[in-house]
Formats: structure tokens, sequence, C-alpha cells
């Protein structure tokens, strides 16, 4: 049965995955591992959720921004992991063209956010540790909650305007060598010019790696700062050090990812560019709340308290 159904070369209903193909004598293996790594990124992620809103003393802009990390690391790998699941147990790896376009919408939208928040969080190091007598007046509850509404409504806004681009284009394919939906993999999949396309695209990278060298340049001054002072130091290598870490696994991965996309060899094997196509929804949903709350004191011992406290009431159940 054919699942790519095309009308006069420009109409399609279904894309097919051709990414899958190198999966086929470790299916149930991949099923097993990828259960067991979203199982963990759901568990570490809703954690750090939990344990910030429920302790007062957390609701300060650094563990709220921390907060909104962890809820778009759930956010981003939902649009993949279910799905990937599912085509892995099927026979059939296709998406339909309004589901491809929202897989696109969610992954691609998760990426952007995690780049925003993780320049806001830079942003409110900066002013704690350089310009730590005006931290409250600057990061102020109103404040905080518009520059973190910032972070999610500027990369939702510009991946609509992304996706909207992509969908007048008329294609002339429906082959996607990709695990996943991609915005590049449908654009190459154009009958006529995608220069438009391409050009918006670039931009759209251009103002996130901004966001790095926004980043960059915050942590200069913050280096220049803790120099100064072995308490600002200490606050320095606390707080700044996993924000980093951070920073480096999600470019990393998305821009190999990107790079990859637009100029990267058909000779590698599929296997290799199937795992480099999915680092930035592996490696950053599991490892930034793990980093967190191994290094934050803080987040590490109110998780403690809470998992001490429901050990005690399952003890207390178990008697009654």
């Amino acid at each position: 049965m054919n699942y790519s159904k095309i009308t006069n070369s420009s109409s399609i209903d279904f894309f097919t995955l051709s990414g899958f193909s190198a999966t086929v004598n470790y299916k149930f293996t991949i099923v097993s591992l990828t259960l067991l790594c979203y199982f963990l990124i759901v568990v570490v992620n809703f954690c750090i959720i939990i344990t910030i809103i429920l302790d007062t003393n957390l609701h300060e802009p650094m563990y709220v921004i921390l907060c909104n990390l962890c809820v778009n690391g759930l956010y981003g790998t939902a649009a993949f992991y279910p799905k990937f699941v599912f085509d892995l147990l099927s026979d059939n790896q296709i998406i339909s063209y309004v589901g491809c376009f929202l897989q696109v919408f969610g992954i691609y939208s998760y990426a952007s956010i995690d780049f925003s928040v993780l320049a806001l969080m830079a942003y409110d190091r900066y002013v704690a540790i350089c310009r730590p007598l005006e931290y409250h007046s600057i990061m102020s509850v109103q404040r905080t909650a518009v520059l973190i509404a910032l972070s999610w409504l500027v990369p939702l806004s510009c991946e609509v305007m992304v996706i909207t681009l992509t969908s007048k284009l008329t294609l002339c394919g429906s082959q996607i060598d990709k695990l996943y939906c991609e915005n590049w993999s449908i654009v190459k999949l154009a009958c006529s010019s995608n220069a438009v396309n391409s050009i918006i695209g670039l931009i759209v990278v251009t103002f996130y790696i901004a966001h790095v060298v926004f980043i960059f340049c915050s942590y200069v001054q913050l280096v220049k700062s803790a120099l100064k002072s072995k308490d600002v130091m200490r606050k320095f290598t606390q707080t700044c050090v996993p924000h980093l870490f951070c920073l480096f696994n999600v470019t990393a991965a998305l821009l190999f990812d990107i790079m990859y996309s637009r100029y990267g060899s058909a000779s590698v094997s599929q296997s290799v560019r199937n795992f480099m196509a999915i680092q930035f929804l592996l490696v950053p949903p599991i490892l930034n709340p793990v980093i967190y709350g191994l290094i934050l004191t803080k987040i590490r011992y109110k998780i403690i308290k809470l998992v001490m406290i429901a050990g005690q009431r399952m003890k207390l159940g178990r008697k009654l």
C-alpha cells in the first residue's frame, strides 16, 4: 500500500519517515531504551517542577526560570518520543501532512525556547552577581513574568512564521530522511525555489546564535566579578557552572543537527545520522534537570526532603 499519496505531484497527504530503515534489526532494544529514556526525562523534570512549585522558598526568579526550562523539556520531548515509539512498533513509518507540521512546530519551538530561557538565566545571574544591590528591583515579579512570557512567545511566533512559509510550498516528494519531521527536510521537497525559506531560516538561526553571543558576553562580565571575591566566586560556581553545561549541551547538539540537515554528506551511515538528529532531544532534557538538581544546594536538599517525607508516609500507610 502506498501511503505517500501524491496527486499531480503537488498534493501530499502523508510523509514517509525513512530514517527508521536502520532500526529494523534492533527494534525492541531501541524501544526499551527509548521508553527508559523518556521515563527518566519525565521523572527528573517533573521532580524539579514539583519541588519548585511546592516550596515557597524557591519562588525566586532563578528557580522560576529553571522551572520553565524543565516544563519546556517535557513539552519538546512530548512532540517526539510518543510518535517515535509508535513508529518503532509499526511496519509503516508515516505521518500525516498536518501531523508533520505539528511535530516540526513542537520540536523546534522547544529548541528555540530553550535558548531564550538560557539567555534569561544568564541575564538573571548577571544582575545577581554584578549588580546585587539592584537585583530585587530589576528582577521584580512583574518583570520576571514579562521576560518569561517573552521567552515563550517570541520563539513560538518565529516557528509559526517559518512553518507558514513552508506550508505554502508545492511539494514534489513525500520522503523525509529522518526519524521525525523537520522543517528543512520538507523545504528540500519543494518543486519550486525555496530561497525565501532558506533566507528566513538563516535569519532565525542567526537570531538564536545572537542569544549564545549574549550569554557569552554576560559570562565574561560574571567571570570578571567572580575573580574579585571568594564569596562571589562560590556563588558563580554554584549557580553559573550548571548553566554553562546546559548551554553547551543544547548549542552543540542543535547546531550539529541544523548544519548536518543543510550541508551534511549522504555518505554518512543512517545510524550515525539518526543519532546526530536526536541528540538535542535526548541529552539536554535529561542532563539539564540532573545537573541543576545535583549542583544547586537548595534544590538538592528540597528533593531529598520530599523523598524522605514521601517514604515516611508510605511506611505509615502500610502500618495502618
